[in-house]
């Protein structure tokens, strides 16, 4: 009898014709992902934007000193831990299309409530909830890119996408500025509510699920018609996370696997000996990239201001913050699809360090306003390197928590980072010694990353994690 011939799960690279299809999917989904991780980026810079006001103010939510300030900024930021690694538990079974929809209404609904609040622990309490939905975002977004985006080209793809939080923090500097004098801080971040008028709908008609999450859940015969449909493939021909070009170098570890040869999922595979040392380094990273991030977005403007710099001043060094680090983050990503992320974010790290020490000495405003925008390069611009280096790490049966992993843990950094300029302000400490500080936490992070261990690509014969294949 004749043996039956072997049979795969098929990729739609197998048939061209599907190109444009792909490509027409690629563009919404990174288009709808980007624009919600802008409104990340805009919540994360409009508290910055109106802490003066509430400083001054006590008739906008009650008196308020600045380690309470710093306090209320972490606030936000622990939701953010408590929504990433929520997502991260159940992002790899829910699946990434109900995990975009649900955040994106639950970000929205905390923005507006918040614009509402009248007292320091009511506002307090909403600036937490409104985090949890932007950490679920943030988690998901990296497993989305890394699951529709083109083999070699997902550092690029990833950075185009998390260009939108600093694209964000532009939006929120600008609209302070401009916005001056017409509405007050409620204004700014009823303005962070929008996403539930514009962003849902077109994402509920949009957004399709990953095919390769269907598959990796076993669902193969919806990943076969998905991928049909939506021209994405179910493997690559290349492999995750380093340059296309060279098969011979990735940052991605063989599979965690059970003893029954299936693949580990969610946080087990995290905790697996295959990840579980990379997984803290890169855990680390992310604490000290945002440490940098929600630290210097926080304070920047005090700072500025308490160096005689106005109001409209401090502002612009938010401005070139953020304008450095969507314009530093996107040339950055396209070096890290040639040369791997590692050498790269450690690069930036050092920028960081380099440009943040530039800062204490007393150049004119030219020269400071070019070191606050590759600060912005080396902050928050490596976090955007960093998810995806984290994004591309991990396997499609753990990657939104390995995503959410880092970018929970990092907010502890975050929340640390508002909390240490908080202190040292109030302490009446020198301005120049919170860049000093922040300093040296970007040459932290440049030292992990450095011990982060790259591995040998599998052939490229290998089918990918979660791919089936049967024979008789």
């Amino acid at each position: 009898m004749n043996a039956l011939p072997s049979t795969r799960v098929p990729s739609t690279t197998d048939t061209p014709s599907t190109d444009a299809a792909r490509t027409k999917t690629v563009r919404w989904v990174m288009a709808i992902a980007a624009a919600a991780l802008l409104f990340d980026g805009y919540d994360l810079v409009v508290y910055g934007t109106v802490v003066p006001s509430l400083l001054r103010d006590p008739s906008h939510i009650g008196p308020l000193d600045p380690a309470q300030a710093g306090a209320l900024g972490s606030y936000a930021l622990m939701g953010v831990m408590v929504g990433a690694l929520t997502a991260g538990a159940v992002g790899d079974f829910l699946g990434r299309r109900k995990l975009m929809l649900i955040n994106i209404v639950w970000f929205s609904l905390g923005m507006a409530f918040t614009a509402l609040a009248t007292s320091v622990p009511v506002f307090g309490v909403l600036r937490f909830l409104t985090g949890i939905g932007v950490g679920a975002l943030v988690a998901t977004a990296g497993a989305v890119v890394a699951e529709f985006a083109p083999a070699g080209k997902r550092n690029f793809y990833n950075a185009i996408v998390y260009s939108g939080v600093p694209a964000g923090g532009l939006l929120a500097s600008l609209l302070a500025i401009v916005l001056t004098g017409i509405t007050d801080w409620r204004g700014l971040f009823l303005i962070g509510a929008l996403p539930l008028v514009i962003l849902f709908p077109l994402a509920l008609l949009k957004l399709p699920e990953s095919p390769r999450w269907l598959l990796a859940r076993g669902r193969t015969e919806e990943a076969l018609r998905l991928s049909v449909k939506t021209g994405i493939p179910l493997e690559d021909s290349t492999p995750d996370g380093g340059p296309a070009s060279s098969l011979s170098r990735t940052s991605v570890p063989p599979p965690a696997v059970r003893k029954d040869g299936r693949p580990l999922a969610g946080f087990a595979a995290l905790a697996s000996g295959t990840y579980r040392r990379p997984t803290v380094l890169l855990g680390l990273m992310s604490f000290c990239g945002l440490l940098l991030t929600y630290g210097l977005n926080t304070w920047l403007p005090e700072i500025m201001g308490q160096h005689g710099y106005g109001k409209t001043y401090s502002l612009t060094f938010l401005l070139a913050l953020n304008a450095g680090a969507v314009i530093g983050g996107l040339v950055a990503s396209r070096a890290a699809d040639r040369f791997g992320p590692k050498a790269i974010v450690s690069t930036t790290f050092v920028i960081a360090a380099v440009s943040l020490l530039l800062l204490t000495l007393s150049f004119p405003l030219p020269v400071l306003l070019i070191s606050v925008a590759f600060a912005g390069v080396g902050s928050l611009g490596t976090q955007v390197l960093v998810y995806g280096f984290v994004s591309n790490y991990y396997p499609t049966a753990a990657r939104t928590a390995g995503v959410a992993w880092c970018a929970g843990f990092g907010r502890l950094g975050g929340i640390v980072g508002p909390l240490v300029g908080g202190f040292l302000l109030g302490a009446s400490a020198p301005s120049h010694v919170a860049f000093l500080v922040f300093a040296g936490v970007a040459l932290a992070g440049g030292l992990v990353t450095a011990f982060v261990r790259q591995h040998r690509a599998a052939s490229p014969a290998e089918p990918s994690p979660g791919i089936v294949t049967t024979a008789a």
